[in-house]
């Protein structure tokens, strides 16, 4: 049973700072590529970042770059985003999500990936 927790968030004011992680269980860690999705309230879910499997490549979306750090702990299927200088227009619902990645342009493609979390809400308030 393939388990993905995401925890962290909360409610920020504007130009705050909030780190989410996202805990797995049930698979082998370590050989899938993990990423983090968005969706706020009427819009499409958004894919916000990722660390490839091997070697730890990372990659965001432009909205996110230099802001939004992705990182992982493989000793402890562990996968963590560091939220800063945040936005209200960065409220949503941040989505933890796993996959076994043939190639790099698979990673921005929710579609592509295997598992899913139940999301944790982001809120930055003006």
């Amino acid at each position: 049973q393939v388990q993905l927790i995401e925890s962290g968030g909360g409610l920020v004011q504007a130009g705050g700072s909030l780190r989410l992680s996202c805990s797995a269980s049930g698979l082998t860690f370590s050989t899938y590529t993990m990423g983090w999705f968005r969706q706020a309230p009427g819009k499409e879910r958004e894919f916000v970042a990722a660390i490839k499997w091997n070697g730890g490549r990372t990659y965001y979306a432009d909205s996110m770059k230099g802001r939004f750090t992705i990182s992982r702990d493989n000793a402890k299927n562990t996968v963590i985003l560091q939220l800063a200088s945040l936005k209200p227009e960065d409220t949503a619902v941040y989505y933890c999500a796993a996959q076994r990645s043939w190639t790099d342009s698979w990673i921005p493609d929710s579609y592509r990936y295997n598992n899913w979390g139940q999301g944790t809400q982001v809120t930055v308030s003006p």
